[in-house]
């Protein structure tokens, strides 16, 4: 893990301390840990704090390489005296307990190998369920909880060959729109986490009021793994480099410590 500079300590004010400097210790905090501990403190508070638009858990079980979700889930069960899987059953339901429980019980198989007739049959039946927004439907849920992120992308490119557009459009609205959402979040995790990435730290410096949570959450799981390439995919998205976005939008020590990992040449 890369080592990260820690401004002097944040002065004992009121508003500082309600602010940046609650933001920068949930910063340090969320770096110090290591990646499998930060990933069950992540699921854990999202748990917690779960509403159906909350895409964290989606994020941890679709990004993660399945020894790094086996990893999180051993440290869930560390650190909280209960399953992963046991959580988020209990704070769920419906159509979001059948796709999240899938999700992070998942073990998938992480090769490069893909079989082509299967893709075929299983794009076919994925937009049978999609075009009926029956998309809560057992078949949906076992081809993306399951399959491994190599024979969905080949899914979803006969998919897009086949139907003429990507899955992904279909998911952008819906009668049941927070479920939709997060199926949509799922297919980008799965297939183009930059995308996915580049979206949320998007949402979380292009608003009024800067989602604090979010732009620690992504910084601090991607700095030593992706993070270049969602920088690039976010300059080309939005014509403004990632660090400027956040220097407008945070700080004080915590907009210091966000561009020392974001990268930033005079952090």
């Amino acid at each position: 893990m890369s080592t990260l500079t820690v401004p002097s300590p944040v002065p004992p004010s009121p508003m500082i301390a309600s602010n940046s400097g609650k933001h920068s210790q949930r910063l340090v905090l969320l770096w110090t840990l290591e990646p499998a501990e930060r990933d069950a403190y992540l699921a854990n508070e999202a748990i917690q704090r779960w509403t159906k638009s909350n895409q964290v858990l989606v994020e941890i079980a679709c990004t993660r390489s399945p020894h790094e979700l086996l990893l999180a889930r051993q440290a869930y069960h560390i650190r909280f005296k209960k399953s992963l899987e046991e959580d988020v059953a209990h704070h769920t339901t419906g159509e979001f307990r059948k796709l999240l429980v899938a999700l992070v019980s998942s073990y998938r198989y992480d090769g490069d190998e893909v079989n082509m007739t299967l893709a075929k049959s299983e794009a076919k039946l994925l937009h049978e369920h999609i075009s009926k927004k029956d998309y809560s439907h057992e078949d949906v849920i076992r081809i993306l909880a399951t399959r491994s992120k190599a024979q969905i992308n080949a899914t979803l490119n006969h998919y897009r060959d086949e139907f003429g557009h990507e899955m992904v459009k279909d998911l952008e609205g819906g009668h049941e729109e927070e479920f939709v959402a997060i199926l949509r979040a799922t297919v980008m995790c799965l297939i183009c986490p930059e995308k996915y990435f580049e979206e949320v730290l998007r949402l979380s410096t292009n608003k009024m009021g800067t989602d604090e949570g979010a732009l620690t959450r992504v910084v601090t799981t991607r700095a030593e793994v992706d993070l270049k390439i969602i920088k690039e995919e976010y300059y080309r998205r939005n014509s403004v480099p990632l660090d400027k976005a956040i220097g407008k939008d945070t700080h004080g020590h915590y907009e210091k410590m966000l561009l020392a990992l974001v990268g930033h040449e005079d952090a």
